[in-house]
């Protein structure tokens, strides 16, 4: 009689891990979690959380080799990671393309756009003149949290879907790349300076469209200045800055991690200073939010909501991005989640059409199982499509395997 197919078979443990008893290997593996734990909490105290993205993809895999000891092999580590850090990498090379295509930065068409869209008032001016302190307030290292949180969450995302479903990985995956590359494309077609820099420039300082004058790398703004926003600081706060400028870092020199914020204004010094059309921290934060919306608890779901709503706060606060730059971002995270919802349905339908097509399967050919004197195709519904972010599936799509039986 033909074994079930349905029964599964002992799982072996990888050939690596048979010295070890399954006790042992418990043991090894909660002892190198520890350790691996302490020490990227000492990391994160000295220097932050890691905005490196090799660094990040480093961390990563040591952490998820950790945690499959005696569970899987290292392969499916490699395998699956590694092409995803090289998409990555070759992005990151990629930025300097906007330098080589040379085309104007932009400088004056964000600030206009926010002026039109608050009533002829800048909302970073506006929010820097109601809430700038001399000192960082408590609530600054939640700014500052906020800010670079998206340097770990997409990855800390990745990271507990590899585990918990391959599927579902790799939709977000597909989905984080595809953002990143449309951001590219925007930071090279359309180079913008962000408000901070707005700030320190005149009209004529940056005439014809430059992407580097001195008055944005060197210069320091003053008391009173308004630079291309038009637009002076007037602070509530007594000793305040009466000027725009960055204030992302600031939160953490409040918890005394002054070399954390020197390491974070350091790495913004260095990155490509006009790629900020489209804002792919709001990007990034949304796409976190849609992607979780449909997979997680509902009570988890109003900090999902204000997420993305901080960060953009962060953006504007921080004089980091104008408010066109966020919607742009966000924008371009709907569509990409529309159009792979829309490519998830078409996939599904079209392995129910294929599994309808599929020969029937003889009755006592060792293959299956015994289907009696009149068999039928046995129809086994492909993984669940899951609605993102709302999206209403359409008629056809199964939400549950099914099998048909005699």
């Amino acid at each position: 009689m033909p074994a079930d197919p349905f029964t599964r078979r002992p799982r072996r443990l990888p050939s690596q891990f048979r010295l070890f008893s399954p006790t042992q290997l418990i043991t090894i593996r909660r002892t190198l979690l520890g350790l691996y734990a302490l020490a990227l909490l000492i990391l994160i105290k000295q220097k932050g959380i890691p905005e490196d993205r090799n660094e990040l993809f480093a961390l990563m895999a040591l952490g998820l080799i950790i945690t499959g000891i005696g569970k899987r092999k290292v392969w499916p580590v490699i395998r699956d990671w590694l092409p995803f850090a090289v998409l990555l990498a070759v992005y990151d090379q990629t930025r300097g393309v906007a330098d080589v295509v040379g085309r104007p930065t932009v400088w004056f068409f964000q600030a206009r756009f926010d002026e039109a869209l608050f009533f002829g008032h800048d909302p970073t001016v506006w929010l820097q003149s109601q809430l700038k302190q001399v000192q960082p307030p408590w609530w600054e290292v939640a700014v500052s949290t906020v800010y670079v949180s998206y340097y770990l969450s997409p990855y800390l995302v990745a990271v507990v879907w590899w585990l918990r479903d391959r599927h579902e990985w790799k939709k977000f995956v597909v989905r984080f790349v595809a953002m990143s590359f449309i951001g590219l494309a925007g930071f090279i077609l359309m180079p913008a300076a962000p408000p901070w820099a707005a700030a320190r420039c005149t009209a004529a300082q940056v005439a014809g469209g430059v992407s580097d004058p001195p008055c944005m790398v060197t210069g320091t703004a003053q008391d009173g200045d308004v630079g291309i926003l038009g637009e002076a600081v007037v602070p509530h706060h007594s000793g305040a800055h009466a000027y725009v400028e960055r204030v992302t870092s600031r939160g953490f020199k409040r918890l005394h991690l002054n070399e954390a914020s020197a390491l974070l204004e350091t790495g913004q010094a260095k990155v490509n200073l006009v790629a900020a059309v489209p804002s792919l921290h709001a990007a990034t934060t949304l796409l976190v939010s849609m992607f979780l919306w449909p997979r997680v608890r509902r009570r988890w779901r109003p900090l999902l909501v204000a997420y993305p709503l901080a960060m953009a706060f962060v953006l504007v606060y921080g004089a980091e991005h104008y408010v066109f730059d966020i919607l742009l971002g966000w924008l371009i995270t709907l569509g990409v989640t529309a159009a792979s919802h829309r490519w998830d349905v078409h996939q599904a339908r079209r392995r129910v059409r294929l599994n309808a097509l599929a020969p029937p399967v003889a009755a006592g050919d060792g293959n299956g199982p015994r289907v009696g004197r009149y068999p039928e195709v046995i129809s086994v519904s492909p993984r669940p499509v899951e609605s993102d972010a709302g999206f209403p599936m359409s008629d056809g799509v199964p939400t549950c395997p099914t099998a048909t039986m005699p």
